[in-house]
């Protein structure tokens, strides 16, 4: 069954080349880093806190990416995405390396070894990874490539869903003029506009088909992926294509399908309780004014948004069924989101831990390229 991960207990990082010394320029790199912070936060998508995205943008230094990569892995308890965006370079090894701004064709040394961000997934806390590449072999780049195995068969990591761009030439990876690189570009209209006739929530198993056809059809190089595990399981979103045109009836009569709505059983942070409150109202397709009519006057409007914008948990159950029954959630599944809210209530410091403690800020001069997403959008445009 697909299910969308708990924002409270997950982590991602975001690492994107744009500049180069001595590689082709890809500009629209940046744009990608942007767009997907943006969409990762944002109702469209998984709703994380901001601070749980970290972005590290032309990093001078391996040191820059390991160690929020590391953090991030110390912290995510459910699900781990990393991405990374710029040239990716096989050695004579054929082992995979990650261009970085200082990167060199003779000198492997300048580059990210990829083994070693895989170690650090592979001691990571979280039941699920998910890693997103969006780079290419390029002609410019040290070594060669390996005629037997492709982009994902060097990265694949156990228990985790590896979803890789096959862009060969920077024609294919960024267009010229186009704002996005091409894979990247794809994979965020999937997830803001959905995809017509697919299933309620955006797995990555459908997310890959879906970005294959497109890319096929655009002359574009079609992504690989790899899948360990259930990895394929884990969604990015809602079906935004999927969702209701009208209200789900309050009507008694067959039972809606379960994958309409967040799944309870997930939830494992106050933050995730509360993003899936709010998922609840955009899968039945109701406005706040609806479900506080629907509910008898049990809520108002306002009492509507108060309940799903909050950061602690309500003191009694009332208000809460209330407003999963008025939005039109199954008895059953109504019994399921009584026993989250019980188990987050006994257990406050067990189920909270991944957002209490905010990650240190850097001691590091202005320039640095780690920075959390909250000082991320300072003195950018988008």
């Amino acid at each position: 069954m697909s299910v969308l991960p708990d924002p409270g207990a997950s982590r991602a990082v975001l690492i994107g080349t744009s500049r180069y010394e001595h590689l082709e320029q890809l500009p629209a790199v940046s744009n990608n880093l942007t767009a997907l912070a943006s969409l990762l936060t944002g109702p469209l998508s998984l709703r994380m806190p901001a601070s749980h995205v970290t972005v590290v943008e032309n990093p001078p230094a391996p040191a820059t990416v390991m160690d929020p990569l590391r953090q991030a892995a110390a912290e995510a308890t459910d699900t781990l995405l990393v991405y990374y965006a710029g040239h990716g370079l096989i050695d004579p090894h054929d082992t995979l390396a990650l261009a970085m701004p200082h990167t060199q064709p003779d000198r492997i040394e300048t580059s990210l070894n990829y083994d070693w961000l895989r170690q650090i997934l592979l001691n990571s806390r979280a039941q699920r990874h998910i890693v997103l590449l969006d780079c290419c072999y390029s002609g410019l780049a040290l070594g060669r490539m390996s005629g037997s195995q492709g982009l994902a068969d060097h990265a694949a990591v156990e228990g985790t869903f590896l979803l890789a761009a096959s862009a060969e030439t920077r024609t294919a990876l960024a267009p010229i003029g186009d704002t996005h690189t091409a894979f990247t570009s794809a994979l965020l209209d999937t997830l803001r506009h959905g995809i017509p006739g697919g299933p309620p929530l955006l797995d990555l198993e459908t997310v890959y088909h879906h970005l294959r056809l497109t890319l096929e059809a655009r002359g574009h190089p079609v992504p690989q992926a790899r899948n360990r595990n259930s990895g394929a399981r884990v969604a990015l979103a809602r079906n935004h294509a999927d969702l209701p045109a009208a209200p789900v009836p309050a009507a008694a009569g067959p039972e809606p399908d379960h994958r309409l709505w967040p799944d309870p059983t997930s939830i494992r942070t106050v933050t995730g309780f509360f993003t899936s409150l709010a998922g609840v109202r955009e899968a039945s397709g109701l406005t706040q004014q609806e479900v506080s009519r629907r509910s008898a006057g049990h809520i108002s409007t306002g009492t509507v948004s108060r309940l799903v914008n909050r950061d602690t948990l309500p003191a009694t159950w009332t208000t809460t069924a209330a407003y999963l029954s008025a939005c039109g959630v199954p008895d059953d599944q109504i019994r399921q989101w009584h026993s989250a809210w019980q188990e987050l209530r006994r257990n406050p410091a067990t189920t909270q831990e991944t957002r209490a403690k905010a990650p240190a800020e850097d001691n590091a001069a202005p320039g640095k390229a780690r920075q959390r997403l909250s000082g991320f959008w300072r003195g950018r445009g988008h």
